[in-house]
Protein backbone atom coordinates (compact mmCIF):
# COMPACT_ATOMS: atom_id res chain seq x y z
CA UNK A 1 0.00 0.00 0.00
CA UNK A 2 3.21 2.63 1.23
CA UNK A 3 4.42 1.97 -2.61
CA UNK A 4 1.46 3.40 -4.07
CA UNK A 5 1.36 6.66 -2.80
CA UNK A 6 1.62 8.83 -6.14
CA UNK A 7 0.85 12.21 -4.09
CA UNK A 8 4.01 14.48 -4.97
CA UNK A 9 4.83 12.73 -7.83
CA UNK A 10 5.82 13.96 -11.32
CA UNK A 11 4.70 12.45 -14.39
CA UNK A 12 7.16 14.17 -16.97
CA UNK A 13 5.04 14.45 -20.26
CA UNK A 14 4.60 16.80 -22.75
CA UNK A 15 0.98 18.23 -22.14
CA UNK A 16 -1.58 20.75 -22.57
CA UNK A 17 -1.51 20.45 -18.09
CA UNK A 18 2.07 19.85 -18.49
CA UNK A 19 2.30 23.64 -20.10
CA UNK A 20 -0.14 25.72 -17.90
CA UNK A 21 1.26 28.08 -15.66
CA UNK A 22 1.53 26.14 -12.18
CA UNK A 23 -0.58 29.20 -10.98
CA UNK A 24 -3.37 28.33 -13.50
CA UNK A 25 -3.18 24.73 -12.13
CA UNK A 26 -3.41 26.22 -8.14
CA UNK A 27 -6.47 27.85 -8.77
CA UNK A 28 -8.13 24.95 -10.78
CA UNK A 29 -7.34 22.68 -7.94
CA UNK A 30 -8.86 25.00 -5.84
CA UNK A 31 -12.15 25.40 -7.56
CA UNK A 32 -12.49 21.94 -8.27
CA UNK A 33 -12.00 21.46 -4.51
CA UNK A 34 -14.61 24.21 -3.90
CA UNK A 35 -17.32 22.95 -6.09
CA UNK A 36 -17.19 18.99 -4.46
CA UNK A 37 -17.72 20.93 -1.44
CA UNK A 38 -21.01 22.46 -3.47
CA UNK A 39 -22.18 19.71 -5.23
CA UNK A 40 -25.44 18.44 -3.22
CA UNK A 41 -26.56 16.70 -6.64
CA UNK A 42 -26.54 13.70 -8.79
CA UNK A 43 -26.16 16.31 -11.33
CA UNK A 44 -23.21 18.01 -9.67
CA UNK A 45 -21.44 15.36 -9.38
CA UNK A 46 -21.99 14.34 -13.23
CA UNK A 47 -20.50 17.77 -13.76
CA UNK A 48 -17.21 17.14 -11.41
CA UNK A 49 -17.00 13.82 -13.22
CA UNK A 50 -16.99 15.71 -16.72
CA UNK A 51 -14.29 18.00 -15.58
CA UNK A 52 -12.25 15.43 -13.89
CA UNK A 53 -12.15 13.30 -17.02
CA UNK A 54 -11.24 16.27 -19.46
CA UNK A 55 -8.41 17.22 -16.78
CA UNK A 56 -6.81 13.74 -17.19
CA UNK A 57 -7.06 13.27 -21.50
CA UNK A 58 -5.61 16.58 -21.35
CA UNK A 59 -2.43 15.90 -18.95
CA UNK A 60 -1.70 12.52 -20.86
CA UNK A 61 -0.68 10.48 -17.67
CA UNK A 62 -2.36 7.05 -17.67
CA UNK A 63 -5.31 7.33 -15.13
CA UNK A 64 -4.33 3.12 -13.99
CA UNK A 65 -1.45 5.35 -12.30
CA UNK A 66 -3.57 8.03 -10.86
CA UNK A 67 -5.81 5.77 -8.85
CA UNK A 68 -3.27 3.53 -7.11
CA UNK A 69 -3.09 6.43 -5.16
CA UNK A 70 -6.53 5.56 -3.75
CA UNK A 71 -5.41 2.28 -1.92
CA UNK A 72 -3.54 4.61 0.40
CA UNK A 73 -6.75 6.01 1.55
CA UNK A 74 -9.04 2.81 1.44
CA UNK A 75 -8.94 2.54 5.25
CA UNK A 76 -10.28 6.31 5.05
CA UNK A 77 -12.67 5.84 2.77
CA UNK A 78 -14.18 2.98 4.23
CA UNK A 79 -14.60 4.67 7.63
CA UNK A 80 -16.23 7.47 6.22
CA UNK A 81 -18.64 5.41 3.69
CA UNK A 82 -19.64 3.55 6.59
CA UNK A 83 -20.45 6.10 9.01
CA UNK A 84 -22.77 8.07 6.30
CA UNK A 85 -24.22 4.88 5.16
CA UNK A 86 -25.36 3.60 8.84
CA UNK A 87 -25.67 6.38 11.26
CA UNK A 88 -27.66 9.09 8.98
CA UNK A 89 -31.24 9.13 9.76
CA UNK A 90 -33.94 8.58 7.93
CA UNK A 91 -36.19 6.36 5.74
CA UNK A 92 -35.25 2.88 6.86
CA UNK A 93 -34.13 0.25 4.72
CA UNK A 94 -32.70 -2.24 6.38
CA UNK A 95 -31.84 -2.28 10.47
CA UNK A 96 -29.70 -4.29 12.66
CA UNK A 97 -29.30 -4.03 15.95
CA UNK A 98 -27.93 -0.46 16.03
CA UNK A 99 -26.98 0.14 12.65
CA UNK A 100 -29.76 1.61 10.64
CA UNK A 101 -29.28 1.68 6.70
CA UNK A 102 -31.56 4.32 5.36
CA UNK A 103 -31.59 5.92 1.80
CA UNK A 104 -30.36 9.34 2.80
CA UNK A 105 -27.63 7.53 4.48
CA UNK A 106 -26.90 5.68 1.31
CA UNK A 107 -26.93 8.97 -0.64
CA UNK A 108 -24.61 10.27 1.88
CA UNK A 109 -22.10 7.17 1.66
CA UNK A 110 -22.00 7.55 -2.32
CA UNK A 111 -21.36 11.39 -2.09
CA UNK A 112 -19.39 11.29 0.31
CA UNK A 113 -17.17 8.27 -1.51
CA UNK A 114 -16.84 10.54 -4.70
CA UNK A 115 -15.86 13.39 -2.76
CA UNK A 116 -12.74 12.09 -1.64
CA UNK A 117 -12.36 9.71 -4.63
CA UNK A 118 -12.01 13.05 -6.80
CA UNK A 119 -10.37 14.81 -3.88
CA UNK A 120 -7.42 12.31 -4.28
CA UNK A 121 -7.52 12.30 -8.08
CA UNK A 122 -8.07 16.07 -8.43
CA UNK A 123 -4.90 16.29 -6.32
CA UNK A 124 -2.89 13.93 -8.25
CA UNK A 125 -3.18 15.63 -11.37
CA UNK A 126 -1.69 18.91 -10.16
CA UNK A 127 1.36 17.56 -9.01
CA UNK A 128 1.54 14.95 -11.83
CA UNK A 129 1.65 17.71 -14.06
CA UNK A 130 3.85 20.39 -11.98
CA UNK A 131 6.94 20.05 -10.91
CA UNK A 132 8.25 21.34 -7.22
CA UNK A 133 10.44 24.42 -8.26
CA UNK A 134 7.23 25.21 -10.64
CA UNK A 135 4.63 24.32 -7.73
CA UNK A 136 7.22 26.58 -4.94
CA UNK A 137 7.09 29.24 -7.81
CA UNK A 138 3.42 29.43 -8.64
CA UNK A 139 2.58 29.38 -4.70
CA UNK A 140 5.01 32.11 -4.10
CA UNK A 141 3.75 34.39 -7.33
CA UNK A 142 0.01 33.71 -6.10
CA UNK A 143 0.39 34.49 -2.41
CA UNK A 144 3.01 37.07 -2.81
CA UNK A 145 0.16 39.75 -1.33
CA UNK A 146 0.15 37.98 1.93
CA UNK A 147 3.96 39.49 2.42
CA UNK A 148 2.23 42.79 3.34
CA UNK A 149 1.02 41.89 6.57
CA UNK A 150 4.37 39.91 7.48
CA UNK A 151 3.16 36.02 5.92
CA UNK A 152 6.81 34.58 5.17
CA UNK A 153 5.48 33.50 1.68
CA UNK A 154 8.20 32.34 -0.16
CA UNK A 155 9.72 29.98 2.80
CA UNK A 156 6.12 28.74 3.24
CA UNK A 157 5.68 27.91 -0.27
CA UNK A 158 9.55 26.69 -0.20
CA UNK A 159 8.55 24.37 2.58
CA UNK A 160 5.55 23.05 1.11
CA UNK A 161 7.44 22.16 -1.84
CA UNK A 162 9.95 20.34 -0.29
CA UNK A 163 7.79 18.39 1.84
CA UNK A 164 5.84 17.12 -1.55
CA UNK A 165 9.37 16.35 -2.69
CA UNK A 166 10.28 14.35 0.09
CA UNK A 167 7.06 12.27 -0.23
CA UNK A 168 8.21 9.65 -3.07
CA UNK A 169 11.46 9.96 -1.43
CA UNK A 170 10.32 8.51 1.80
CA UNK A 171 8.15 6.43 0.44
CA UNK A 172 11.14 4.78 -1.76
CA UNK A 173 12.65 4.53 1.50
CA UNK A 174 10.19 2.81 3.43
CA UNK A 175 9.73 0.46 0.66
CA UNK A 176 13.93 -0.38 1.22
CA UNK A 177 13.35 -0.75 4.57
CA UNK A 178 10.47 -2.99 4.41
CA UNK A 179 12.37 -5.33 1.71
CA UNK A 180 16.05 -5.54 4.33
CA UNK A 181 13.46 -6.64 7.10
CA UNK A 182 11.55 -9.22 5.21
CA UNK A 183 14.41 -10.26 4.02
CA UNK A 184 15.14 -11.22 8.29
CA UNK A 185 12.56 -12.48 8.37
CA UNK A 186 9.98 -9.73 9.18
CA UNK A 187 6.46 -10.59 8.52
CA UNK A 188 4.39 -7.55 7.11
CA UNK A 189 1.32 -9.21 5.16
CA UNK A 190 -0.13 -11.30 7.28
CA UNK A 191 -2.65 -10.93 10.39
CA UNK A 192 -5.03 -8.62 11.19
CA UNK A 193 -4.73 -4.73 10.96
CA UNK A 194 -4.08 -4.03 14.44
CA UNK A 195 -1.11 -6.84 14.12
CA UNK A 196 -0.34 -5.19 9.99
CA UNK A 197 0.09 -2.01 12.20
CA UNK A 198 1.94 -3.29 15.17
CA UNK A 199 4.63 -4.88 12.63
CA UNK A 200 4.86 -1.47 11.09
CA UNK A 201 6.60 0.22 14.17
CA UNK A 202 9.96 -0.99 13.50
CA UNK A 203 10.31 0.73 10.34
CA UNK A 204 9.94 4.01 12.27
CA UNK A 205 13.62 4.24 13.71
CA UNK A 206 15.38 3.64 10.66
CA UNK A 207 12.71 5.88 8.38
CA UNK A 208 13.04 8.95 11.13
CA UNK A 209 16.59 8.58 11.18
CA UNK A 210 16.63 8.77 7.29
CA UNK A 211 14.67 11.34 7.68
CA UNK A 212 16.63 13.77 9.15
CA UNK A 213 19.97 12.52 7.56
CA UNK A 214 17.99 13.91 4.36
CA UNK A 215 17.24 16.99 6.26
CA UNK A 216 20.12 17.58 7.66
CA UNK A 217 22.00 17.18 4.03
CA UNK A 218 19.41 19.46 2.05
CA UNK A 219 20.08 22.33 4.58
CA UNK A 220 23.94 21.97 4.35
CA UNK A 221 23.44 21.97 0.67
CA UNK A 222 21.06 24.90 0.66
CA UNK A 223 23.57 26.96 3.34
CA UNK A 224 26.29 26.01 0.82
CA UNK A 225 24.75 27.76 -1.77
CA UNK A 226 24.21 30.98 0.40
CA UNK A 227 20.49 30.40 0.65
CA UNK A 228 18.88 32.82 3.15
CA UNK A 229 15.74 33.25 1.65
CA UNK A 230 13.67 34.84 -0.80
CA UNK A 231 15.12 38.49 -0.57
CA UNK A 232 17.07 39.84 -3.55
CA UNK A 233 16.63 36.15 -5.65
CA UNK A 234 16.17 36.27 -8.96
CA UNK A 235 13.68 33.62 -11.22
CA UNK A 236 15.84 31.88 -13.81
CA UNK A 237 12.41 31.06 -15.62
CA UNK A 238 10.10 33.93 -14.41
CA UNK A 239 5.88 32.97 -14.92
CA UNK A 240 4.22 34.43 -16.91
CA UNK A 241 0.58 33.72 -18.74
CA UNK A 242 -0.05 33.01 -21.72
CA UNK A 243 -3.19 32.71 -23.69
CA UNK A 244 -4.27 29.20 -23.24
CA UNK A 245 -3.72 30.06 -19.48
CA UNK A 246 -6.66 32.56 -19.71
CA UNK A 247 -8.92 30.17 -21.89
CA UNK A 248 -8.16 28.03 -18.93
CA UNK A 249 -9.82 30.54 -16.19
CA UNK A 250 -12.57 31.22 -17.95
CA UNK A 251 -13.32 27.31 -18.53
CA UNK A 252 -13.04 27.48 -14.56
CA UNK A 253 -15.36 29.74 -14.21
CA UNK A 254 -18.29 28.34 -16.41
CA UNK A 255 -17.34 25.00 -14.31
CA UNK A 256 -18.29 26.55 -11.47
CA UNK A 257 -21.10 28.34 -12.62
CA UNK A 258 -22.61 25.09 -13.82
CA UNK A 259 -22.29 23.55 -10.45
CA UNK A 260 -23.95 26.45 -8.50
CA UNK A 261 -26.75 26.25 -11.18
CA UNK A 262 -27.36 22.62 -10.82
CA UNK A 263 -26.81 23.30 -7.18
CA UNK A 264 -29.93 25.69 -6.87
Amino acid sequence: MIREITLGQYYPVDSVLHRLDPRTKLFGTLIFIISLFLANSVADYVAATLFLILCIRLSRVPFSFMVRGLRAVIVLLLISVSFNLFLTPGQTIVKVGFLNLTWEGLRMAAFMALRLIYLVIGSSVMTLTTTPNELTDGLEKSLGFLNQIGVPVHEVSMMMSIALRFIPILVEETDKIMKAQMARGADFESGNLIRKAKAMVPLLVPLFISAFRRATDLAMAMEARCYHGGAGRTKMKPLHYARRDRVTYLVYVVYLAIVIVLRA
